[in-house]
This record gives structure tokens, sequence and C-alpha cells, in this order.
């Protein structure tokens, strides 16, 4: 049995773990103290997994290695966790790649509809490997979702995937539990 939690982000999805609430509360904790890391950018996505004996599974990705080894650290220092199996993958360098971020960035954030992502908990989540783009987090909208791929395929990245979820997703998939 396996519980997620897209970590910027919100609980995405919850199999049935005993001690619901409990489980619940370490999530709550672990997505406190991803998003409250100091170095923790739009451009980073973790996603987080917990079993029944308290086994934390990391995974998604971080511009740089120092970010994976933090964010490990911090949370193996909460509460009922037993173990951390960090599986973060580091982005390699690539100044394309980073021109690229900040493109995509100006385009969703500067968009008037998208503006007031930038500082919500959820964010849009803006992940770029090799000019592959993915999108990932959770929005108030499917019409935000659209703009946002709409904004970021004219900006010329080889693919644009789109891992957004609408709010009312992510509260329908924690509901079905």
């Amino acid at each position: 049995m396996r519980a997620r939690l897209t970590a910027v982000v919100a609980i995405v999805a919850l199999s049935s773990v005993p001690a619901f609430a409990e489980t619940l509360q370490v999530f709550k904790e672990i997505q406190k103290q991803i998003n409250h890391y100091a170095y923790f950018t739009v451009f980073d996505n973790v996603n987080v997994g917990i079993d029944e004996i308290g086994v934390v599974t990391l995974t998604g990705s971080v511009t740089n290695p120092f970010k994976k080894r933090a964010i490990e650290k911090r949370v193996g220092n909460v509460d009922a966790v037993f173990a951390v199996d960090n599986q973060i993958e580091v982005l390699p360098l690539s100044r394309f790649d980073n021109r690229l971020r900040y493109q995509v960035a100006r385009a969703i954030y500067g968009h008037p509809s998208l503006g007031q992502y930038v500082r919500a908990y959820p964010s849009i989540n803006i992940v770029v490997k090799r000019g592959h783009v993915t999108l990932a987090g959770v929005v108030n909208t499917k019409s935000d979702e659209m703009i946002a791929l709409s904004q970021v395929r004219r900006l010329g990245a080889f693919s644009v995937t789109s891992e957004l979820r609408t709010s009312a997703e992510a509260a329908a998939e924690l509901e079905r539990l």
C-alpha cells in the first residue's frame, strides 16, 4: 500500500493506509518541510510516497545536487518517518535549459490569468530537461491549465507535457478514500 503526494502542492492520491489521519498529518508536515525549504523553486518538482511503516520515497527532479540532499535531510527529520528512499533526479546543467526555464516562467507568471500562481502553494512547477518541458502542480481551473500550456508551446521547447491537476481533481481524489 502506498500513499502519494505531490509535495509542492497538495495531496494527489492516497491509498487505503491504516491510520489515515496520522498519515495525512505526516504528509502535511513533509509538504511543509519541502515547500518552506528556502532553495526550493518553481523549477523543482518533488513527489512523495509513504508506505504503512513510514518509509518515504522521494521522486521528481531538482536543479542542483545540494537540493536533493537537503530535501532528503528535511524529510528525514519529520516525526513518524522511519526512512527516506531518495530517488530525486538532479537535472543536467544546460544553458539552453536554463534559458528555457526562465522563458517559460516569464510566459506563465507574466500572463494576467496566471500571475496568481507566483506566490501560491501550490504553484505551477516548471521542469526542463534537455529542452523538454513538463508543467506540474495544481491549478484552479482547466482553463488555467490550457492557458499555461499555450503560453509554453509557443516558446520552441522540443515537447511540452502537462502533469497539472485542478484543485477540484486533487480534492476529488482525496474524497474517494
